[in-house]
Parts: structure tokens; C-alpha cells; sequence
């Protein structure tokens, strides 16, 4: 076991300890230009390419395999595609695919799964219950059936809360018996269920979804970390005990960090746990994780492992810039908005500087100190010319850097960030398309197109993806109305509060305290990998 001293002592930067009232996250009035609508209607085209071969090969399954022309259930069979998609098929205003998807998903019995697979409590709640949540609202709430499925998967899930006082989850259960695995979690997967499950509470008044997955939050904001709001990437739901000391805003730890200004903005709670928490790993994060690169100066937030800084970065973690931009604004703290841009821009030189113009899964950079894996000479020569090197060069759809681009053209209105999304709009559609079927597939590496495609199209590309390539009206979708969950999806906010949190970050009192995972298993980081499943079955 390790101990740390408390951090109680730490002043915090951007503290001003007094109110300061939220502003608008987007700029008032903000209109695309002219020449937006036909891109608009691109990615509104890739939406339906996509979706016509998910239909013609695998319709009512959870993904299709667009080189192979095969599916995979890999969500438990239940049709996560079709879930994931209908509130972007409301969107693009889609009217016949949305029939007939809301027709399949009414009729999915959600009770069991459809595979021997256990059934993940994050993967479940972001795709499933976020894609009817949302869509529901999309609706205007004229399906009721919605959540009516979305509450049945909930009270599915309940149970992996096991003893009576245990607030963290254990993230997998099998629906079968009702019987969680018994494993470590991550904080990311326990802290990323609130969003979604206080709107099932809203629609149905049940408040036991809301209380465990806040409660779970809730835990996790108050055990001790190594800094303030901060918290390592892995806990045991026996005891509540974090189970290493790595910190990082990536894979793991992402979404929780992601969701405590959510869940504050979407439910404007008057509990400032959720917003001094998250301002808290913020300024944590610019004192001991901000780092710029030797080359070319870019910002990044590096990792911390016991002590030990590491100079590496993700596409998972590149929600961060969108996301202290969205912090930021509602904290009315513009030096968190500002880092938040340069965040933005270090993640979209990923995507600038590869032979696809589109960014890798991992990277790594040199600052002036810390640690990385000595790169090779010709990984060198690659940092000298962009400031980063690729470490693992597969492009598995991911959305975080365009989602973050999404977020700083609202918050600033500077059509440079359309043009980026107009610059993956062709890169998509240049090499992403599976010839064997026409949809679109992953990357095995995004600086050699001739290393082929991944075979997989994941259902978060109809929904992450799509949804923030930045073309529609600012006005329809605004960011100062909506939230969007961790998987894309939207949900009406209520009118902003005058301020979010107290105007003081936060930490919990003790010592840091973790210990080793006494052999239990450890989680994978989503998303799973496809080696474990097989297609077409």
C-alpha cells in the first residue's frame, strides 16, 4: 500500500474565491457561413452511406465489418448501431430510417442479452440508454416506449451494486442472473452513468437511478487523491480503494472528468461537489500535468504515474480541450477557455500532420522535463518536423478531437475549426470507404493508408462522430441548451444557473491511500477490443 500526504495546503491558481457568473458557451448569435450547407450535406451523405451498409449487412446486429461484409455483436447483440443513430436520424431530419429504427428498438427485449457476453455498465448506458434517452427528447416526447426501454436496461443494471452499502459499481454484469463480475473498475466507467441515468429519474420518477449513479461520483470526488479533483485511474468497489496512482485526462479516467461540469450544468444542482471537483482537476492539471513540446510549442496535458511525469498523449484524451472550453465558459474563467483552445490546437496537429489528415490512437512529445520512450530515429525526425511521434498509429473512429474542434468553433466563432471539419470530411471519405461494401472502416495506420483498413465500423460513428462535424445551424443545437453525453448524444438542458460551483476548487481531506488489485481483474479500456468476439455470430 502507498501513502501520500494530503494536498490540502496546495493554492490553487485560478481561484478568485469569490462568484463569478457563468456566461454563455456559445457566441450569441452564431451563424455558419454561406458555403457550410454543402458540407453539411456531406456529412449527411456519409451518415447515410454508412448506414445503408449497416442495413444491407448488418441490420438488427450490434456492428458491421465493412471489409468483410459481416457483423458483430459485440454490445450484446441488441442492435447498437440502430440505438446509437436515432437521434442523429432526427437530426438530419431522417424521418423514414427513424421509423423504422424506433419500430426495431421498441421491440428489442432488453432483459436478456442476446450473447453469452456480459453486459458492460458504461457501453450500455452511453450508447443505449443515452441514444433512446436522447431521442425521446429529440421527439418531443411523443415515444414513450423510449424510456420505457431505457428504465428496463436500468433496472437490469441496478445490480451490480451488490451490498447495501456499496456505492461504486462494479462495471460488468451478466443479465442472466443478475450477478456482477467481481472486478476492478475504472473511474471513468463508475463515474460516467448520471447523465443519463437522472433523466430515466426525470421521466420516471424512480429516484434510486439517480441516487446510485451520483453516489457513485460522489465517492469517488471525496476518497484522496494524490492532487486536488485528480483521482487515479482504477478502484475497487469492495472497498473503495483506488488500485494505482496514474493519473491522466485519457482512456480510464476520461468521462468522469468529463461529466462532474455536465452533470452540474444539466441538472443545475446546487451541490457545488460536481463543479469544485472538476475545477479542481483542472488547475491541478495546469500545475503538475501542462507541459509544451520543444518543437513547436504545443500544449498538451502529459501523464503522471506515482510521481513519475510521462510525456504521451491520446485521442482519448483529447476531449479535454472541448471540454475546458465548456467548463470554462460556465465558470466564466477565461484562462481555463484559452488553455482549453491550446488544447485543441495540439490535438488537431495530430490530425495536420499525417499522410490521412487524420490522428492517431497514441503519441508521445519532449518538453523540457519528464519522461518518454526513446524514440527511434526516424520517430525522432517525425517530432522535429511536427512536435509529436506516433506510438500507436490505428484510427478506430474515434470523435474527441473533432468533438473538441466542435466546441471551440461555438465558443469563439472562428471558421478556421470549420475548415478543419471540412478537412476530416475529406479524409473520410477518401480513405475510410470499404470498397466491399461502401461503408466506412477504421485505420490500421493513419500516416500509411496502404497498411488497410479495421475492419469495424463502431456505432458511436453514427452518433460521436457525425453529430460533431460542425455544418448545422449553431441555433439548433446550442450548446447553451443542450448537453451532449460522453457518446454524442443531446439532452435539453434547463435555462443556466447564474453561476456553477462556488468559485473554489475543491479536494477531499486524508491521505492517498491505493493498494494493489489483490487479483482481481482489471478492466479494458473501452472500446473492447474485436479480438475477443467473433464476427458474424
Amino acid at each position: 500500500m502507498v501513502k501520500f500526504l494530503s494536498p490540502l495546503k496546495w493554492a490553487v491558481v485560478l481561484c478568485s474565491c469569490s462568484y463569478s457568473y457563468a456566461g454563455p458557451v456559445q457566441v450569441p448569435g452564431l451563424q455558419v457561413p454561406a458555403s457550410a450547407a454543402a458540407n453539411q450535406e456531406a456529412v449527411k451523405d456519409i451518415f447515410l452511406q454508412s448506414y445503408n451498409a449497416y442495413s444491407q449487412f448488418a441490420f438488427g446486429h450490434d456492428s458491421l465489418l465493412p471489409v468483410s461484409k459481416s457483423f458483430v455483436d459485440d454490445r450484446n447483440g441488441w442492435g447498437a448501431t440502430i440505438a446509437d443513430a436515432l437521434g442523429t436520424m432526427l437530426l438530419m431530419d431522417l424521418t423514414d430510417l427513424f421509423d423504422q429504427a424506433l419500430d426495431f428498438v421498441s421491440k428489442v427485449d432488453f432483459r436478456e442479452s442476446n450473447t453469452p457476453s456480459s453486459v458492460s455498465l458504461f457501453e450500455t448506458t452511453i450508447r443505449y440508454v443515452g441514444g433512446m434517452i436522447s431521442a425521446y427528447e429529440l421527439s418531443g416526447k411523443q415515444h414513450q416506449i423510449l424510456v420505457q426501454q431505457a428504465q428496463q436496461l436500468v433496472d437490469k443494471m441496478v445490480f451490480s451494486w451488490v451490498e447495501p452499502n456499496q456505492t461504486i459499481p462494479f462495471g460488468e454484469i451478466f443479465f442472466s442472473n443478475n450477478t456482477p463480475i467481481v472486478a476492478v473498475n475504472n473511474v471513468a466507467e463508475a463515474g460516467t452513468l448520471d447523465v443519463e441515468w437522472s433523466r430515466v429519474t426525470l421521466y420516471t420518477g424512480n429516484q434510486t437511478y439517480t441516487k446510485l449513479s451520483e453516489g457513485s461520483v460522489r465517492t469517488i470526488a471525496n476518497l484522496p487523491s494524490p492532487f486536488p479533483g485528480l483521482p487515479p485511474q482504477l478502484v475497487d468497489p469492495t472497498d473503495d480503494m483506488f488500485v494505482d496512482a496514474f493519473l491522466t485526462w485519457g482512456g480510464g479516467t476520461d468521462s468522469y472528468l468529463e461529466y462532474l461540469i455536465k452533470y452540474a450544468r444539466i441538472t443545475n444542482t446546487d451541490d457545488n461537489l460536481f463543479a469544485d471537483s472538476w475545477h479542481a482537476a483542472v488547475d491541478s492539471s495546469i500545475k503538475i500535468l501542462q507541459r509544451t513540446s520543444t518543437v513547436g510549442d504545443h500544449t498538451y496535458l502529459a501523464d503522471w504515474n506515482a510521481g513519475e511525469i510521462l510525456l504521451e498523449g491520446s485521442h482519448l484524451a483529447c476531449f479535454q480541450g472541448g471540454n475546458w472550453i465548456f467548463g470554462g465558459k460556465l465558470l466564466n474563467n477565461q484562462t481555463i477557455v484559452d488553455i482549453g483552445l491550446e488544447l485543441v490546437d495540439a490535438c488537431w496537429n495530430t490530425y495536420a500532420s499525417t499522410e490521412t489528415g487524420i490522428g492517431p490512437e497514441t503519441f508521445a512529445f519532449i518538453a523540457q522535463d519528464g519522461n518518454f520512450t526513446q524514440p527511434t530515429a526516424q520517430e525522432l525526425a517525425f517530432y522535429q518536423e511536427h512536435g509529436f511521434w506516433i506510438t500507436t498509429s490505428d484510427y478506430i473512429q474515434r470523435p474527441e478531437v473533432l468533438e473538441s474542434n466542435f466546441y471551440a468553433w461555438r465558443a469563439t466563432g472562428d471558421t478556421k475549426y470549420l475548415d478543419r471539419a471540412a478537412s476530416a470530411i475529406t479524409s473520410f471519405q477518401k480513405f475510410l470507404v470499404a470498397k466491399e461494401t461502401n461503408g466506412f472502416a477504421g485505420l490500421n495506420d493513419v500516416n500509411d493508408f496502404n497498411a488497410g483498413l479495421e475492419d469495424d465500423t463502431e456505432s458511436f460513428w453514427f452518433a460521436e462522430v457525425l453529430n460533431y462535424l460542425t455544418f448545422d445551424d449553431p441555433q439548433n443545437i446550442s450548446l447553451d441548451n443542450f448537453v451532449f453525453n460522453t457518446e454524442g448524444q443531446v439532452f435539453e438542458a434547463p435555462p443556466a444557473k447564474a453561476v456553477y460551483g462556488s468559485g473554489t476548487s475543491r479536494s477531499a481531506s486524508g491521505q492517498f491511500q491505493t493498494k494493489t488489485s489483490d487479483g482481481l481483474p482489471l478492466p479494458v479500456i473501452s472500446p473492447d477490443p474485436l479480438v475477443t468476439i467473433k464476427p458474424g455470430l
